[in-house]
């Protein structure tokens, strides 16, 4: 089984600054396979608890190489709950790489356990009358220091479900969990990484050197 690892965190990050600089990232270090991914980027400040920035990926299998090129930049640049991430920031960035594995149908919406599953959450609207969905990633419930069912509505909210939420709807909900290797990279460990393994720092336009 193919697991995350720092060369995908390295190649996001390849991706990003390329972008930044115009210019073609460095051919990734990790084996082409298909899996579902996830990119997300965190902006750590002072020392301060990493603040989400972007993260967007796909719950379909996508080839790993182009799907992390893909989503390292829709990640940082679109995500709309989010400004995109400007080339300044990027000293102040941590990189989270996440593969998705074990898919399962849930028997209901509290059959997985906080830390270890991912949820994807499918069911109707009752005051529209259509379909919504919504995932979150294995590490966001206990993160957030959710129960399950705190987990459970705040994702009904992420779907878009505005409306009451009762009991009796909770238990029309279409749940798969899913687990997920990952690995994360802050800017400076990759700074590190790249003058360790090209010779040389890499260079931003329009950012300021780190003093990592």
């Amino acid at each position: 089984m193919v697991s995350a690892n720092r060369e995908m965190a390295v190649y996001c990050f390849d991706t990003l600054v390329a972008h930044y600089n115009s210019e073609d990232a460095p051919p990734p270090a990790f084996d082409e396979g298909q899996h579902p991914l996830f990119v997300t980027w965190k902006k750590v400040l002072n020392g301060g608890e990493p603040r989400l920035r972007g993260c967007i990926g796909t719950l379909e299998a996508r080839c790993l190489i182009n799907g992390f090129k893909d989503y390292a930049l829709t990640s940082a640049l679109r995500d709309r709950r989010f400004p995109p991430i400007q080339a300044k920031e990027l000293p102040q960035l941590e990189c989270t790489v996440s593969i998705l594995t074990n898919y399962e149908t849930a028997d209901n919406y509290l059959d997985w356990e906080i830390g270890k599953h991912g949820l994807i959450i499918e069911f109707t609207d009752p005051e529209y009358n259509t379909r919504r969905s919504a995932t979150y990633l294995p590490e966001v419930a206990a993160h957030e220091g959710w129960i399950k069912v705190e987990a459970i509505d705040s994702l009904m909210r992420k779907a878009g479900y505005n409306g009451t939420i009762t009991e009796s709807l909770r238990k029309r909900i279409r749940l798969t969990r899913y687990e997920s290797t990952l690995f994360t990279m802050h800017y400076s460990d990759y700074a590190s990484y790249v003058k360790a393994t090209r010779g040389a720092a890499p260079s931003i336009v329009g950012a300021k050197p780190s003093n990592n």
